[in-house]
């Protein structure tokens, strides 16, 4: 059975890095994280399952940055030093995509997101993944 879901091209600055995607739930579950690393990132993230990704190129010039438990995968391209995705520690299962890195995506296209709270992450503690807040965008006039 074909997989109707939208496939979206992703890709760093420079374009050495470039890859398709089909997203969990387009960008219904969009959010931040309000770990130490995700603050100073400042990237929005949305869900793709590990089997829903293909690179097209560049795949050999992503590099690796990993921390504390070393679980989550920090992607970023080699050349302009962009964040591209990670494999979640809250999900390995899953990627996060960085939607800013999406083709005709951008992070202001988006009023409201989500803010995970990341501090408290629901790998250390009980009661599942808690809502640290919301951030809000108003393009003005």
């Amino acid at each position: 059975m074909a997989d109707l879901r939208k496939q979206h091209i992703v890709g760093c600055h420079c374009g050495t890095v470039q890859f398709r995607v089909r997203l969990t739930d387009e960008f219904q579950t969009i959010r931040r994280c309000s770990c130490s690393y995700c603050r100073m990132r400042g990237a929005i993230a949305a869900s793709a399952q590990l089997a829903d990704i293909e690179f097209i190129k560049g795949q050999d010039n992503l590099t690796l940055y990993e921390f504390n438990t070393r679980t989550a995968k920090h992607y970023f391209c080699k050349t302009c030093g962009i964040y591209t995705h990670h494999q979640r520690r809250s999900n390995p299962s899953q990627f996060g995509i960085n939607v800013a890195c999406i083709e005709g995506v951008s992070p202001f296209d988006f009023p409201e997101v989500m803010v995970m709270d990341g501090i408290s992450h629901p790998s250390d503690v009980s009661g599942g993944p808690r809502r640290a807040g919301v951030l809000r965008f108003d393009p003005g006039e």
